[in-house]
């Protein structure tokens, strides 16, 4: 008779767990916290710096790094309006970020930095953000000289970096 209580004993306390467990909102489990990266890449902010040598930009991804190309324009647009954006410049080029967003899953921006802003360093001239469109977040740089430049990702926090190589000056004798 002792087995049976024990026995009846445990099978009311599997139940019970059960029962306990089926009470928990099914959403609830997958809720993402505060620290969980987002499902698609956040671009939040870009950034530059001069140094002796180049100019560097840098923009910060919150999330994992997208696939991120870098191709020379003949001017920048901005997309979906197609309107010409107002910086100085002979050359520019264009960073796609792709698949990223500059705003949530509410549609907020979540992007801090600036839309467009003319810059007085000795390579970089002119950054802005050109479109937040489908899953493609697009900046774009704007250069008086011809753009020599290299490009890498740094990781916690995730970024991506463009030096640009600082023109060269003709010395005249």
């Amino acid at each position: 008779m002792y087995h049976r209580q024990t026995l009846a004993t445990a099978a009311a306390g599997i139940l019970l767990a059960g029962g306990i467990g089926a009470t928990i909102p099914a959403g609830a489990a997958s809720a993402p916290s505060r620290t969980t990266p987002p499902a698609t890449a956040q671009v939040v902010n870009v950034r530059w710096g001069g140094h002796p040598t180049f100019d560097r930009l840098v923009i910060d991804v919150r999330g994992t790094m997208p696939p991120v190309s870098v191709k020379p324009v003949k001017e920048l647009r901005y997309d979906g309006s197609g309107n010409k954006v107002p910086l100085p410049g002979r050359y520019f080029l264009e960073i796609r970020l792709s698949p990223a967003a500059a705003h949530n899953e509410s549609g907020q921006s979540v992007y801090k930095g600036p839309r467009v802003i003319r810059i007085h360093l000795p390579a970089l001239k002119g950054v802005a953000l050109t479109g937040d469109f489908e899953g493609v977040v697009t900046v774009g740089a704007a250069f008086t000289a011809k753009p020599v430049y290299k490009t890498f990702v740094l990781h916690s926090p995730e970024r991506f970096v463009l030096d640009i190589a600082h023109p060269a000056r003709v010395c005249r004798g």
